[in-house]
C-alpha cells in the first residue's frame, strides 16, 4: 500500500513541476502586444513615422495667423487680441518651434536608435528626410535652429550656412541608402504618401534638393548651382507629374483650414487673391475658394462672385466680414494635403533655366508646363487660353465694409500671363514667382520665402502695421522678414540664442532679413 502512496506522490510533484515549467507560457495573455510582435512587419519603428509626417504642418497659429497672412493667401475677419496681433505684425503667437522639436525631432531621434540598433538602415533615412523636410521649414521662420547638436548640452544653434551644408550632406547620405534599397517594401504599412515605394523618395530628395539650392541662389550662387544640378542630374529623377506629388495624409482629420473657416469663421479669402486671380481671368478661383454670399460685395466684377480681406485691415467687428469668400468647401471631402507638387519643381526649373544652370530646358518651357500642371492638379480648365493672356493684370482693392480708402489697395503687379521672351531676367523672374505664388496655395511657407528672397509678386502691404520696438520695426513700405527667437529659448537657452543672434548679422527682431533674403536685384 505504501508503495502504491509513493508512486502517486511521485507522480503528483512530477506533474506539478512540469506544470510549474509552463507557467509563464500559460499565462500570458494572447492579446498583450509584446516586444516581439512589435517588432513584426517593422511595427517597433514604423509606428513613429505617420505622426511625424502629419506634424510638418501647422494649423491656426502657426499658419494661418502666420505666414498664409504674411504672404496674403488668406486673411482674417476677426481681430484678434484687440486687432493688434501676428497679421497686423506684432507677435502674440510663436509655436511651430515647439511643433517641430516635440513632435519630429525628438521622436525622430528615439526612432532613429531604434532602427540602427535592429539593423533598418532604410528607416533611420527615412526619420533623417522628415527631420530635413520639417527643419527647413523652421529655418524659414528663425533663421539660426537648433540641428547638428539637437540632443547636445548645451544645444547650440546652426548658423545657416551650416545648417544648408549639413542638409546637403544629409540628403547625399539619405539617398546613398535608398539607391542601394530600391526594392525594400519595409515603409510599406507606414506610408500614406507614396506606400513604401523608394523610387517616389527619392524623387523627392532631388527636388527637395533643388528647391534649397533655389533658396540659395543669391546668397552663395557656386553651391546653388552645384546642388541644383546634382538634383537635376540624378538618375532618379524629379517630381515632374502630378502622379508624384508629395501628398501628407490627414490621417482621418479634417483639412485644418476648414475647421478654421466654416468652424471658426476665423479665415476668409484674401484681397490678394481676389485681385490676382479675377485680374488674370484664373480659372481655378473656383477651386480655391466659394463665392461670397453677399452679392454686393463684388460690384467691380460681377462676373466674379468673389470678396477677399485684405491682410493687416482694420477690423472692428468679426460679424462684418464672414460673408465674404470662403474657401472652397470641397476641401472637406479632402484626405491629404499638398507639401511638394510637379508644378512647383517646373517653377524651379524655369528660374535655373534664367539663372543658367545645366539640366534645364529653356525657362518659357518650364513656366508653362508648371502653368500647365498647376491647372491639372487643381482639376481647372482653361490653361492654355490662360497662358496666352497678355493683357490682363490684376485688379484694384475696395473694401465694400469700410469708409473712404480704409484697406483698399492699388494693385502694385503690372506683369502678365503670357511669357515674353523678350523681356529681362527680371520680369521673366517676377512671371515665375507669381504663377508659383498661386500654386501654392494652402502651402504657403515656400511662398514666403520666395517673396522674401525675390520681392515677388509685388504684394500690397500691410494697412494696419502694429509693429515697434517690442519685437522689431517693419516700414510702411516693407514686409515682415522673420520670427524672432522663441521665449522658452531666450530663457533657458539665452547664451545659445545670443550666439544664434550673432550669426543673423542683426538684431533678433521681426524686420532683420535672413541670410537668403539678400534684398537687392535677383541678376
Amino acid at each position: 500500500m505504501k508503495k502504491i502512496i509513493y508512486i502517486f506522490l511521485a507522480a503528483l510533484l512530477l506533474n506539478i513541476s512540469a506544470c510549474t515549467d509552463n507557467f509563464e507560457g500559460l499565462n500570458e495573455n494572447p492579446y498583450q502586444i509584446t516586444d516581439e510582435s512589435l517588432k513584426q512587419d517593422f511595427n517597433n519603428v514604423g509606428a513613429f513615422y505617420p505622426p511625424m509626417l502629419k506634424n510638418l504642418f501647422g494649423h491656426q497659429i502657426e499658419h494661418n495667423l502666420a505666414h498664409d497672412s504674411w504672404v496674403r493667401h488668406l486673411a482674417t475677419p476677426t481681430p484678434f487680441v484687440g486687432g493688434i496681433n501676428n497679421t497686423t505684425y506684432y507677435i502674440r503667437w510663436n509655436t511651430y518651434w515647439d511643433r517641430i522639436y516635440g513632435e519630429i525631432m525628438s521622436p525622430s531621434s528615439q526612432v532613429m536608435k531604434v532602427a540602427e540598433s535592429e539593423g533598418y538602415p532604410v528607416f533611420v533615412e527615412w526619420a533623417k528626410l522628415i527631420r530635413i523636410l520639417g527643419m527647413h521649414r523652421l529655418t524659414a521662420y528663425h533663421g539660426p535652429v537648433i540641428f547638428t547638436k539637437f540632443g547636445q548640452e548645451p544645444a547650440l544653434y546652426d548658423s545657416e550656412p551650416t545648417l544648408y551644408n549639413a542638409f546637403f550632406t544629409q540628403l547625399d547620405e539619405i539617398q546613398a541608402v535608398f539607391n542601394a534599397n530600391m526594392d525594400y517594401t519595409g515603409l510599406a504599412k507606414f506610408d500614406a504618401s507614396y506606400k513604401g515605394n523608394i523610387a517616389q523618395w527619392n524623387k523627392l530628395v532631388n527636388s527637395l534638393r533643388l528647391r534649397l539650392a533655389i533658396r540659395l541662389s543669391k546668397v552663395d550662387p557656386a553651391l546653388a548651382k552645384a546642388q541644383g544640378e546634382k538634383a537635376m542630374s540624378e538618375p532618379g529623377g524629379l517630381i515632374e507629374t502630378n502622379g508624384d506629388n508629395f501628398m501628407v495624409s490627414l490621417y482621418g482629420d479634417v483639412f485644418p483650414p476648414v475647421t478654421i473657416s466654416f468652424g471658426w469663421g476665423d479665415t476668409r479669402m484674401s484681397a490678394t487673391m481676389e485681385s490676382i486671380l479675377i485680374g488674370y481671368d484664373d480659372p481655378r478661383i473656383s477651386k480655391f475658394f466659394d463665392p461670397a454670399t453677399d452679392a454686393s460685395l463684388y460690384p467691380d466684377h460681377p462676373n466674379y462672385p468673389y470678396k477677399g480681406i485684405r491682410n493687416g485691415a482694420l477690423l472692428v467687428a468679426k460679424g462684418d466680414r464672414l460673408d465674404y469668400s470662403n474657401i472652397s468647401s470641397d476641401f472637406k471631402e479632402v484626405t491629404n494635403r499638398r507639401f511638394f507638387t510637379a508644378a512647383e519643381v517646373q517653377f524651379l526649373k524655369a528660374e535655373a533655366a534664367l539663372r543658367g544652370w545645366a539640366g534645364t530646358d529653356t525657362a518659357q518651357e518650364h513656366y508653362e508646363a508648371g502653368v500647365n500642371l498647376s491647372f491639372e492638379d487643381w482639376g481647372a480648365g482653361g490653361a492654355a487660353t490662360y497662358l496666352a493672356n497678355n493683357t490682363g493684370t490684376p485688379i484694384d482693392y475696395d473694401d465694400p465694409k469700410a469708409s473712404g480708402d480704409i484697406n483698399d489697395f492699388v494693385s502694385r503687379i503690372t506683369a502678365t500671363v503670357a511669357w515674353d521672351d523678350t523681356a529681362d531676367n527680371e520680369a521673366k523672374l517676377e512671371k515665375i514667382i507669381t504663377q508659383k505664388w498661386i500654386d501654392g496655395y494652402t502651402n504657403s511657407i515656400e511662398a514666403w520665402v520666395d517673396h522674401r528672397r525675390t520681392g515677388y509678386p509685388k504684394l500690397p502691404y500691410n494697412y494696419k502695421n502694429d509693429s515697434n520696438a517690442d519685437w522689431g520695426v517693419i516700414p510702411a513700405d516693407d514686409f515682415l522678414r522673420r520670427l524672432v527667437f522663441v521665449n522658452s529659448q531666450r530663457e533657458n537657452n539665452a547664451a545659445a540664442v545670443a550666439e544664434a543672434t550673432g550669426f543673423l548679422g542683426g538684431p533678433d527682431e521681426i524686420g532683420t532679413r535672413l541670410w537668403w533674403d539678400t534684398g537687392g536685384p535677383n541678376f
